[in-house]
C-alpha cells in the first residue's frame, strides 16, 4: 500500500468514529461472509470479494426518495460474491455497531433478480421488493423498539428465508429506520443494505408483486414522519412503512410481535 493510500485509509477509518452503523458481515449455516467494509474496501486494489453491495459510508441515505434508498448510498454496484443457501435457512446480519439513540423499526425485503442474474440487476425500478420480515414497536417488549433489540443482541439481526421460496438468485435487502429526528420532514434515517443470495434448494413459490424502492417511502407517511416521544407516551400508534409482511414469510426469528 502506498503512503497516500495509507493516509486515505486512516482518514476513512477516522470518519467512522462518530458514525452510526453499517452491515459488516452475513452469517449462514455457521459460515461468515463479509459485506462491503466501509472506510477500508474503497482503498483496496483489486477490490476484494464481498457479498453485500458497496456503501459510501456508515450514515443514512441522504435522500430516501432517490435511488439511494434501494441498496444504500454507494452506487448500487453489484457485489462480486453471492451466498448460496436453501429456502428455510436462517440468515444473520452482523452490524459493526448500533447506537442506543437511533430507535426505530427493522425490515427485510426480497427481490428476484431479473434473468436470474444479480450481477446485472439493481432493483431500482418496478414493484420488485417483497417484505419478508418486520419488527417495529411493541410497548410491552423489552426493549420496545426493534433497533434497540438489535443492539441488545450484539448488533445482530436474523431472518429466515421463506421455506417454500423457489430456487434462484435474489437480493436480500436488510434495513434499519432511525426515527430519532423523524419529527422533521425528511428527518427519518434509513440504513439499507443489499446482500446477494442464490437459493439452491426450495419450493415452487414465486415472489408476488411488491413495492418500488424508490417510490414506496413518502416523506409524509405516518411511519416516516413520526415523533418518538408521542409514540412512546401512547399518544399515537406507530405503523411502519412498506406495507405488511408477505403471507408466505417465515415467523420472525428475533421476537414475536408487531
Amino acid at each position: 500500500m502506498t503512503p497516500l493510500s495509507t493516509v486515505a485509509l486512516v482518514v476513512g477509518l477516522a470518519s467512522l468514529v462518530s458514525g452510526h452503523g453499517f452491515l459488516k458481515s452475513i452469517t449462514v449455516d455457521g459460515k461468515n461472509y463479509l459485506a462491503w467494509q466501509v472506510g477500508q474496501d474503497n482503498y483496496v486494489n483489486p477490490p476484494p470479494v464481498r457479498y453485500a453491495r458497496q456503501l459510501a459510508n456508515n450514515g443514512p441515505v441522504p435522500d430516501f426518495t432517490t435511488n439511494d434508498i434501494t441498496c444504500g448510498a454507494g452506487g448500487n454496484i453489484p457485489a462480486q460474491g453471492i451466498i448460496e443457501l436453501k429456502a428455510g435457512d436462517k440468515v444473520t446480519f452482523n452490524w459493526d455497531q448500533w447506537g442506543s439513540s437511533h430507535s426505530g423499526p427493522v425490515f427485510t425485503y426480497l427481490a428476484k433478480c431479473a434473468n436470474n442474474d444479480c450481477k446485472t440487476f439493481k432493483g431500482d425500478t418496478g414493484n420488485v421488493w417483497v417484505k419478508i420480515e418486520q419488527l417495529s414497536y411493541n410497548p410491552q417488549g423489552h426493549p420496545p423498539w426493534a433497533s434497540d433489540l438489535l443492539r441488545e443482541q450484539g448488533a445482530k439481526w436474523s431472518v429466515t428465508i421463506p421455506p417454500k421460496l423457489a430456487p434462484g438468485e435474489y437480493l436480500l435487502r436488510h434495513e434499519i429506520l432511525g426515527l430519532h429526528v423523524a419529527g422533521t420532514r425528511m428527518g427519518a434515517q434509513f440504513y439499507p443494505s443489499c446482500t446477494q443470495i442464490r437459493v439452491t434448494q426450495g419450493g415452487t413459490t414465486q415472489l408476488p408483486a411488491g413495492l418500488a424502492l424508490p417510490g414506496a417511502y413518502k416523506p409524509e407517511d405516518p411511519g416516516i414522519l413520526a415523533e418518538l416521544w408521542r409514540i412512546q407516551q401512547g399518544q399515537t400508534q406507530y405503523v411502519a412503512p412498506g406495507g405488511p409482511v408477505w403471507s408466505e414469510a417465515a415467523p420472525n426469528a428475533n421476537r414475536a410481535g408487531p
